[in-house]
């Protein structure tokens, strides 16, 4: 190809996209469907919603992505399968707090994974060109770099899950003593938990914003509690939610189930940094014994037999 033809087809290219941007402005290509004008009302409460909001319609890239939608489901599907069902990374996604749904992180993956074939080519290009490979190594590195592009998503969205998860177990016993100084304070369960949600900013907080979102639209108080803890699935969270539950059912007076709850969380997260300073103790001993020990060895050895050496 020439560089004036290859001039020509990259101006075209740019052209024929500004054209469909200037074409989609037209109000009978360009309108709004009712879900993109629904939306807006229902952003609280409707993840779809949310993600709709940030997309912008009618122009070239969301028409490539409906046009490509259908295949990227597919691959999606077949990713799923292979890597063990969507069960466990819809329950990552919760505990991580993202808003992506399972087919949109699936797609993510597949694009992970092309980019990182692509990144495989071109280094086993430039290897086959510095020193002589065999096209096996390079099939290998490209299959290497794909793989590491598919996997390497969900590591990190675990990662997130599980940190996300120790913020809202570091934050409840605070949150718990809050809610107890408002309950005493006269207020009932929603007020104090709406006035958590408002004046709180961890993580904890953002899901009673959510589970207090559900409550204004009709969900009942209980419900909504189940289905955050269902959300989390964070054991300290899911006894404090039935706890709670079982005292609004029979009566019993909340603050001291509050503050009861509180100082098991507490006592909860002194047993788990006991638990994980004794595994600390046990992994420091491995540079002391692979590293420090025999350095020391050798410092107290080597004047010895240095002067042996010199005296023979």
């Amino acid at each position: 190809m020439s560089p004036t033809l290859g001039a020509a087809v990259a101006l075209g290219v740019v052209l024929g996209l500004g054209l469909w941007t200037l074409a989609a402005l037209l109000p009978r290509i360009g309108a709004s469907r009712l879900a993109e004008r629904v939306a807006p009302y229902v952003l609280d409460v409707s993840a779809d919603a949310r993600e709709l909001r940030t997309r912008r319609a009618g122009e070239p890239g969301s028409f490539f992505v409906e046009l490509l939608a259908p295949v990227v489901r597919r691959l999606g599907e077949r990713v799923a399968s292979l890597l063990g069902g969507d069960a466990t990374l819809e329950r990552r996604l919760r505990q991580s707090g993202s808003p992506l749904a399972v087919s949109a992180f699936r797609a993510r993956q597949l694009l992970w994974a092309a980019g990182g074939a692509a990144a495989g080519v071109v280094f086993a290009v430039l290897l086959a060109r510095a020193a002589a490979v065999s096209p096996l190594v390079g099939a290998l590195l490209v299959a290497l770099a794909a793989a590491s592009g598919l996997l390497l998503p969900e590591q990190l969205l675990a990662l997130r899950a599980r940190a996300r998860l120790r913020r809202v177990a570091d934050e409840l016993p605070t949150v718990l003593e809050f809610l107890s100084l408002a309950l005493s304070a006269g207020e009932t369960v929603r007020d104090g938990m709406r006035r958590v949600a408002r004046l709180g900013s961890g993580d904890l907080a953002a899901e009673l914003g959510r589970m207090m979102a559900d409550v204004e639209v009709g969900v009942p108080l209980t419900d909504a509690l189940h289905r955050c803890a269902a959300t989390l699935e964070l054991p300290a969270f899911s006894r404090v939610v039935e706890q709670l539950t079982a005292a609004l059912e029979r009566g019993s007076p909340l603050v001291e189930v509050l503050r009861a709850q509180a100082q098991d969380s507490r006592d909860d997260a002194k047993r788990q940094l006991l638990e994980s300073a004794g595994r600390k103790e046990v992994a420091m001993l491995v540079p002391l014994v692979m590293l420090i020990l025999p350095v020391t060895i050798l410092f107290a050895l080597f004047p010895a037999t240095l002067v042996l050496e010199l005296g023979l």
